[in-house]
């Protein structure tokens, strides 16, 4: 059998235990309400990351629809430039299809303005040059001679042939 002052020891150690484990029992009790809030956290932040997705997910659906809008909306602008460029080109013959270029109205209007500029100064060039070589079409006119670069005798004579005439 076990003395007393075993007996004692055993009882402090079974008392020590005890409170050991009343500590671990709450300990665990505080853990597991802690992890039921921590638990409930996570759930709220699933839904909103959830929502958020969502939310990604229909943006990005706007986004795709706005940018395939843009994408027809230029490619009408390219063709109405087009048109655009085809009727300058046809009320203005003289200016070559090649510099008058552009996708928008706005650069088609600044290529024909260039263009223009290039055809006048080609034009003015031209027309100085056909200018500068131009020889007078025919004889020139006749005249009468001039009596000032004959001597006496050639107006006395001149002036007797004209009598005799």
């Amino acid at each position: 059998m076990m003395s007393d002052e075993e007996l004692t020891q055993l009882q402090d150690e079974l008392v020590e235990a005890r409170a050991e484990l009343e500590g671990l029992r709450v300990t665990a009790a505080d853990r597991e309400a802690r992890a039921a809030h921590l638990e409930s956290q996570l759930a709220e932040l699933r839904e909103e990351l959830s929502r958020a997705q969502e939310d990604g997910d229909a943006r990005a659906q706007e986004l795709s629809a706005a940018s395939e809008r843009a994408a027809a909306l230029d490619a009408q602008v390219r063709s109405a430039a087009g048109r655009y460029r085809e009727l300058l080109l046809q009320h203005a013959p003289e200016l070559p299809e090649e510099l008058v270029a552009g996708e928008t109205v706005e650069a088609i209007e600044e290529s024909l303005s260039r263009a223009r500029e290039t055809v006048a100064k080609v034009r003015g060039h031209l027309e100085s040059q056909a200018l500068a070589g131009r020889v007078p079409v025919g004889a020139p006119p006749r005249s009468a001679p001039g009596h000032a670069a004959f001597s006496t005798e050639e107006k006395i004579e001149l002036g007797l042939a004209k009598q005799g005439s």
